[in-house]
């Protein structure tokens, strides 16, 4: 069996998550609050003045309520995972666990990511259900637009567009109209993961540089290649996942090629557990790349 971690992004907070988890780790929840400059344990239990869901509260949260689940986790199994993932902020759970950066550094690098992200804006997303990858490929491609981007491919029929929210409606009709698929906006007012984010992905990249990253002591697959991490691609590929799509559906079938495969969402929620589910079902091409 291989044991896989994977974690969840941006999306699955939740008021309440980590309520069994911030007394198990004083010191981390106190080194945490002290680098943010306000309580974590607050902002996840009460969010009394509702936070949560802004990204600049919403990135640090998920942080750290996912790397005190995977100690909790690791203390349970007595042993560490033989991969991990995670998807978008998830992946610095995915690192920080492969032991990349500490947890202090985590916290400090998804605080800024979080803030930068926050203030970006202009644009919008949509997910796009019901209709395979090539196909809405296709179906941008003959709609003429050309400001759309695919941001994240999250299952075999779904994935989500990114651009100006006025193209994303003229795209809409494209896929809409076809049976069992569905155009679902989302409440987002920013383009994440697409061209629109290289103004964030240089900030960010100005401030990565001043870190220092690696080696990675657990295999690590990148959410921009799809593919596992090697010690000197750390920062760029962290800087270039900023605005280049979330490769999920091909993570996933990467991870599917190691012998007896066992995934296991760490964090909050299971919207990751269900997409595995929808990607075990589709054999994963046959020209798939391999890297250690």
């Amino acid at each position: 069996m291989t044991r896989i971690f994977v974690f969840p992004g941006q999306g699955s907070q939740a008021k309440g998550m980590g309520k069994d988890l911030f007394d198990r780790y004083p010191d981390k929840v106190a080194e945490a609050d002290d680098i943010l400059g306000y309580s974590i344990r607050a902002l996840c239990l009460e969010d009394a003045e509702g936070n949560l869901v802004r990204t600049q509260f919403t990135q640090p949260a998920l942080f750290v309520v996912s790397a005190l689940a995977y100690h909790a986790r690791v203390e349970a199994l007595g042993d560490t995972p033989e991969f991990v993932a995670g998807h978008s902020l998830g992946e610095y759970n995915a690192l920080y666990a492969a032991e990349a950066f500490s947890f202090a550094d985590g916290v400090r690098l998804v605080q800024r990511r979080g803030a930068l992200m926050g203030e970006a804006s202009g644009g919008g997303m949509a997910a796009v259900v019901g209709l395979e990858i090539e196909a809405i490929r296709e179906g941008l491609a003959a709609t003429g637009i050309t400001t759309v981007d695919v941001a994240n491919h999250n299952a075999p029929a779904q994935a989500v567009l990114a651009g100006p929210t006025e193209d994303l409606e003229k795209v809409a009709p494209a896929f809409d109209g076809r049976k069992g698929v569905r155009v679902v906006p989302l409440n987002v007012r920013t383009a994440f993961h697409s061209r629109y984010m290289k103004p964030t992905k240089e900030a960010f990249g100005a401030f990565v540089a001043g870190f220092s990253l690696g080696p990675l002591m657990i295999p690590v697959v990148a959410n921009f290649t799809a593919l596992p991490y090697r010690d000197d691609e750390i920062a760029h590929n962290l800087v270039q996942q900023i605005d280049h799509p979330v490769r999920w559906v091909e993570s996933v079938q990467y991870l599917l090629q190691e012998t007896d495969p066992e995934f296991e969402e760490i964090g909050h929620g299971s919207v990751l557990t269900r997409l595995i589910a929808d990607i075990r079902k589709v054999d994963p091409p046959a020209n798939m790349a391999r890297r250690y």
